[in-house]
C-alpha cells in the first residue's frame, strides 16, 4: 500500500512508532498529486519546499519530547480561500485573486 493511501489513523500510528517519517509521507503525497492532478485538477497551488521543511521539523519533534500532537507530521491540503503569507491566494476566481 502506498503511503499516500494510508488512513489518517494508520499514518499517525506509523509516524508515532517511527515506521515512517513525515518527510516520506509528504513525498508520497506529492508523488500522488503529480500522478493524478492533471486528470482531477484538485490543487491550485503547491508549495513543496515549505511542506518538506515543515515535515523535517515535524520529524524532529516526533523524535523528541515535543511530539505528542495527534496530527503532527500529517500533510494536509487547504482550500484556496485562506490568505497565506508568501503564497498565491485565488479562491479559484480571477476576481478574488491576490498575489504574493
Amino acid at each position: 500500500m502506498s503511503l499516500a493511501a494510508l488512513t489518517l489513523c494508520d499514518a499517525a500510528g506509523k509516524l508515532r512508532a517511527g515506521e515512517i517519517s513525515s518527510v516520506e509521507l509528504t513525498e508520497a503525497v506529492f508523488e500522488r498529486i503529480t500522478a493524478t492532478d492533471e486528470r482531477i485538477h484538485a490543487y491550485l497551488t503547491l508549495d513543496r519546499e515549505a511542506a518538506l521543511d515543515q515535515a523535517r521539523r515535524a520529524d524532529a519533534r516526533l523524535r523528541g519530547k515535543d511530539g505528542n500532537s495527534a496530527l503532527l507530521g500529517i500533510p494536509i491540503a487547504l482550500k484556496d480561500n485562506f490568505l497565506t503569507r508568501g503564497l498565491r491566494t485565488t479562491c479559484a476566481s480571477r476576481a478574488l485573486r491576490r498575489s504574493r
